[in-house]
């Protein structure tokens, strides 16, 4: 359990960077280099490619090897564990949510009451 909890975490930690975020969802429309993936940032390509290191670390994307260029892809594995995790909390946001839509027909009831 000890390692999927380090999982989790290395994943929780590459995504708390909204740079970070950024180039996994220009990943997800499908491969790009560094330079591409830098485009939009206003940072130099070595900050881009610590950003990139964090993400593969993670496991979140992998490099591959084109002739002298190495795109980027999405690895979309430690999202479907992160989503796993999250799944085990499900009931407790129905519940919550389940008793926020019965305050708010409550609320609705009394204001038609009021009128």
């Amino acid at each position: 359990m000890r390692s999927d909890d380090d999982k989790l975490s290395q994943t929780f930690a590459a995504l708390a960077n909204t740079t970070r975020r950024a180039i996994l969802a220009r990943l997800a429309e499908g491969e790009a280099t560094v330079n591409e993936l830098a485009e939009p940032f206003d940072m130099s390509l070595p900050a881009i490619s610590k950003h990139i290191k964090v993400l593969e670390r993670a496991g979140l994307i992998a490099q591959g090897q084109k002739a002298q260029f190495r795109p980027c892809t999405i690895d979309v594995t430690p999202l479907i564990e992160i989503t796993n995790w999250t799944e085990q909390y499900r009931h407790i946001w129905e519940e919550r949510f389940d008793s926020m839509s019965s305050y708010i027909n409550q609320l609705n009831i009394k204001e038609k009451n009021n009128e």
